[in-house]
């Protein structure tokens, strides 16, 4: 089971995937077919082999199947879950707030309260940040108008 799916309820019944992510990108390989290795997984998401190993070791992705001679096999699920652990890292989310959400996610849904309250507060700082860049912004357009009407004048 990967980090994205949901344990089943007590009753019999599955429920959902956590849908993390937007939409994911079109994957290589069909659903069934898609056992990456740890290259192909490097070459497609950016990230190093050490950061894969490291999220596993960690509990961010701690159900990555294993062929049988134990060489890591990741799945298309796994593609938009290292997708969505990427995304939040842009947000400056903490590495311990993230392996919380995936804690979260493997509980079920009884922790969608939980996980909107992470992804809230990350949003929040996420907002704060783009109104300093901003901020930022407006300053350096005033200083390259400043320097383009002071160059021409000169």
């Amino acid at each position: 089971m990967t980090v994205m799916q949901t344990t089943p309820a007590a009753t019999g019944h599955a429920t959902p995937a956590d849908i993390c992510s937007a939409p994911p990108r079109r994957h290589p390989r069909p659903d069934g077919q898609d056992r990456y290795t740890i290259s192909e997984v490097v070459a497609r998401t950016g990230l190093t082999a050490h950061t894969l190993r490291w999220y596993e070791r960690i509990g961010l992705m701690p159900h990555v199947d294993r062929s049988h001679t134990g060489q890591r096999r990741y799945s298309n699920r796994d593609l938009d879950w290292l997708d969505f652990v990427t995304k939040l890292r842009l947000t400056g989310m903490p590495v311990a707030d993230m392996v919380r959400y995936a804690e979260l996610v493997r509980e079920g849904e009884s922790t969608y309260a939980a996980r909107r309250g992470l992804l809230e507060a990350t949003r929040r700082d996420v907002l704060g940040r783009i109104a300093e860049l901003r901020d930022t912004l407006a300053v350096l357009d005033r200083k390259i108008s400043f320097y383009a009407t002071e160059g021409t004048n000169r």
